[in-house]
């Protein structure tokens, strides 16, 4: 039974706020060791579709980061788009009845879009919960998810969460799969057999993408601003 390293949470640039092209995710994947990756951008399945045609000896496991209303909710195992701005517990329904895997990625960071704060019960709902999130300097709202996910008896995961290429594999995650498939590598995660681990992402820049990210919406509540005002 091989053990598959990989990360379960990376955003490309067909992520408004992501950087880097599915091309050199993979090529930094492979030099990094990890066995696969999953592409899930802010809700496009673009890049996670690109990723699927490309041949780098890395797995793709195409996925897609839903904006519910409630918060984020990761689901692996497709190139389907799902519609934004449903409950989240909705949206984990459709999903596994699609045959997808959900993971609830950040589930108590305040700024982080966190279902958890906002619905506690999709928790329960989703296959597995993401304790490691690279993102978080602090780490607080890291152990709480641990403790939650213990609680519901739900399986942890990692993620680089990276919208950078160089953070690439900062959330690894030892899958013990029955064969290198993205269907074993699914199975395995919602079945518990997963060690989840993760490297911080450095301060600095935490820091700089979230003053991008302000700036980002700066400009975005303009624009609607502007078009209001339009005649």
């Amino acid at each position: 039974m091989p053990t598959i390293n990989c990360d379960l949470h990376i955003h490309s640039n067909a992520s408004a706020d992501g950087h880097c092209p599915v091309e050199k995710i993979l090529e930094t994947a492979k030099a990094r060791g990890l066995d696969a990756v999953a592409i899930t951008d802010h809700d496009t399945t673009a890049g996670a579709v690109r990723a699927l045609s490309l041949q780098t000896g890395v797995l793709v496991i195409p996925g897609i980061e839903v904006s519910t209303k409630d918060g984020h909710v990761l689901v692996l195992g497709t190139t389907k788009e799902y519609e934004p701005g449903k409950p989240a517990r909705e949206t984990i329904a459709e999903a596994k009845a699609d045959g997808c895997v959900t993971i609830i990625p950040h589930p108590y960071h305040y700024f982080r879009h966190a279902v958890g704060l906002r619905d506690r019960k999709a928790l329960l709902e989703a296959d597995a919960v993401e304790a490691y999130n690279s993102r978080y300097y602090i780490g607080t709202a890291n152990s709480k998810a641990a403790r939650i996910a213990r609680r519901y008896k739900k399986p942890i995961t990692a993620g680089s969460d990276a919208h950078d290429c160089e953070y690439v594999g900062f959330g690894e995650n030892l899958i013990e799969a029955e064969e290198r498939s993205v269907e074993a590598i699914l199975a395995a995660l919602k079945a518990g057999k997963i060690t989840a681990r993760c490297t911080k992402t450095p301060v600095s820049t935490y820091l700089r993408q979230s003053k991008n990210n302000v700036k980002r919406k700066i400009r975005r509540q303009l624009a609607r601003l502007s078009r209001t005002r339009a005649p």
